[in-house]
């Protein structure tokens, strides 16, 4: 297998938490760490590319395992002969960009998230990466009130580091039928304010045509009312990142999931650009 931006395989490395994935929009090598190894999340989202994707939680995290795996992994890219095994990766493309927790499930259901962003810190200071390589962390926010997860992002925002907090759809129905999750806009604000004030965030939205149509006019309505009210309340956003379809869905929904044109991706960010400090597009 040749490392694309269309595989984001999490098994490809033979590891069990560690993954490389070549990232169309960190636009380098990503090194995630999949803390969701048993598939398991507490939404489902139509688009989702995780096989066997299933309800709950994660299993305790091997912090001796992750610890080996990601110390190996750096040491593979940066001293061994990664890249000459992936030589299908563009010169250009071959640094490390950033450290992703991510994964096959919500990230911030694990346990021991603040100890990972303790590890990552740790790992990264002996390979001389911080704070150059910045640390991601792609979740949809649902546990932004545990202490736990307010202790970690804190932590995270100490190393250079940023979340990527998932909207998909700000109306209800919108949020059922995509991400499979119940939610208000007012509850997606509420969390978004706690997790951007402890740690720089980003919102990201996936965007899709399903069953051969765009985002409702409805939809779009709400999603820009959400950016304006974080703008009313003060919410201390970077930007927003959209972003298409680039790998199959493995869920039941996925032949009625298709990419949207790139002319009707740019012509949103223009509208929504009004209410955030920058949008950036990946179709």
């Amino acid at each position: 297998m040749t490392l694309t931006t269309t595989d984001h395989d999490r098994g490809r490395a033979g590891l069990t938490y560690v993954y490389p994935v070549l990232s169309r929009r960190a636009g380098g090598l990503s090194v995630g760490l999949n803390l969701n190894i048993n598939n398991a999340c507490n939404w489902r989202c139509v688009y989702c590319q995780v096989p066997d994707l299933a309800r709950g939680g994660p299993p305790p995290v091997n912090m001796d395992r992750l610890a080996l795996e990601f110390r190996h992994f750096l040491a593979d890219v940066m001293r061994g002969d990664f890249y000459q095994r992936e030589a299908a990766v563009p010169a250009a493309l071959q640094t490390i960009k950033d450290i992703a927790i991510s994964g096959n499930g919500e990230p911030t259901m694990a346990r021991e998230f603040p100890r990972v962003i303790d590890l990552i810190a740790l790992v990264l200071r002996e390979y001389g990466l911080l704070p150059a390589v910045k640390c991601v962390l792609i979740s949809n926010g649902s546990m932004a009130r545990r202490p736990a997860v307010k202790n970690g992002l804190a932590r995270l925002a100490r190393i250079n580091g940023e979340v990527w907090f998932k909207i998909d759809s700000a109306t209800p129905a919108g949020m059922a039928r995509i991400n499979g999750a119940r939610g208000s806009a007012d509850a997606v604000l509420q969390r978004l304010e706690i997790v951007a004030g402890l740690c720089p965030t980003w919102i990201q939205t996936c965007v899709f045509a399903y069953d051969s149509r765009p985002p409702s006019r409805a939809e779009c309505a709400a999603y820009i009312d959400l950016l304006r009210a974080a703008g009313d309340r003060g919410i201390p956003l970077k930007g927003v990142m959209l972003y298409g379809v680039a790998r199959p869905s493995c869920q039941p929904e996925a032949k009625r999931i298709a990419r949207l044109p790139e002319a009707w991706l740019r012509g949103f960010a223009t509208r929504i650009g009004e209410f955030v400090p920058e949008v950036r597009i990946a179709p």
